[in-house]
């Protein structure tokens, strides 16, 4: 990579072992050992790696950028996956809430309408007594004197 100093920065990442730093125009061997170059070899700003139009600050930047919006992505994705499951869970659920109300609602009606007959039976049972009209269950009941 030495070899490229003080020429051009395509001819230095030609090989793509190079790293060009463009603040001093050197060509030098991309550290392995470390993921970004250390300051003292070349700011970030200033070093270029693969192509010549992007530095590794800017590189930094758009990774983030790009990472954060799909880790995002997929946070709301998983919220709407949830929420919608949950929806059609209680939607499945709302027929038997649904039978269970009406079920309770006619059996309520039926208590009703049997202590309504009651009463009705009561009160003609009276009037009938009242005017000798009342059939007695035994009609030789009568007669027993």
């Amino acid at each position: 990579c030495h070899q490229y100093t003080n020429k051009s920065c395509e001819e230095c990442l030609k090989n793509v072992t190079c790293l060009w730093c463009a603040s001093s125009g050197r060509c030098v061997e991309y550290p392995v050992r470390r993921v970004l170059p250390p300051a003292d070899l070349c700011e970030l700003r200033s070093a270029r790696w693969g192509v010549c139009w992007v530095n590794f600050e800017a590189l930094i930047i758009a990774m983030s950028v790009v990472g954060g919006s799909i880790l995002i992505t997929l946070g709301v994705c998983c919220c709407c996956c949830c929420c919608k499951k949950k929806s059609t869970k209680q939607v499945s659920e709302r027929p038997d809430k649904d039978d269970e109300r009406a079920a309770r609602e006619r059996e309520r009606r039926r208590v009703r309408q049997e202590e309504r007959r009651a009463e009705m039976k009561s009160r003609h049972d009276e009037i009938r007594r009242k005017y000798g009209l009342f059939k007695e269950e035994n009609p030789y009941a009568k007669f027993e004197n």
